[in-house]
C-alpha cells in the first residue's frame, strides 16, 4: 500500500474524536467547565477544529493515498473482501474521478474511523489505536 499505516491510524484516532461528539445537549450550561460540571466536553462547538483538520489530512494525501483510504473503508465494510482491495482502490479513483470529494465522503460515513480500523484488521494490519 501506499498509505503509511501511521497516516490511516492517524485518521482513525480523529475520526473517533468526531464521532463521539454530541449537539448542544445543555444550552444554560455554565461558562466554564468547572460551572457545568464538564458536561459539555463532548459538544460539538465552534472552536473544535477536528473536522477541519480531518479535511486538512485528506487534503494532503496524494491520489494514490486518497483512493486506498477509501478503499480501506470499503473493505472495513464489507463491501469488498481484502483479496479484492485492488479492485477497490479502482472504484475509489472512479468514484473521485467521478466528482465525489473523499472528505465529504469519508466524513458523512457514521463510524468511519472504527471501519477503517475493521478494514485494516481484514487486510492484516494493526492501527496502532
Amino acid at each position: 500500500m501506499d498509505i503509511a499505516v501511521e497516516k490511516v491510524s492517524e485518521f482513525i484516532l480523529r475520526a473517533r474524536a468526531l464521532d463521539v461528539k454530541e449537539g448542544l445537549s445543555d444550552p444554560d450550561s455554565g461558562s466554564n467547565p468547572i460551572d457545568d460540571g464538564a458536561r459539555d466536553v463532548l459538544v460539538d462547538g465552534t472552536d473544535d477544529a477536528t473536522e477541519e483538520e480531518l479535511r486538512e489530512m485528506i487534503a494532503g494525501l496524494n491520489d494514490d493515498e486518497r483512493a486506498e483510504l477509501v478503499a480501506i473503508l470499503f473493505v472495513g465494510r464489507g463491501d469488498m473482501e481484502p483479496e479484492e482491495f485492488p479492485d477497490a482502490v479502482r472504484l475509489a479513483r472512479e468514484r473521485e474521478a467521478a466528482g465525489t470529494r473523499t472528505a465529504d465522503y469519508l466524513l458523512g460515513i457514521p463510524n468511519v474511523g472504527d471501519l477503517l480500523d475493521e478494514g485494516l484488521a481484514a487486510l492484516g494490519l494493526s492501527s496502532d489505536v
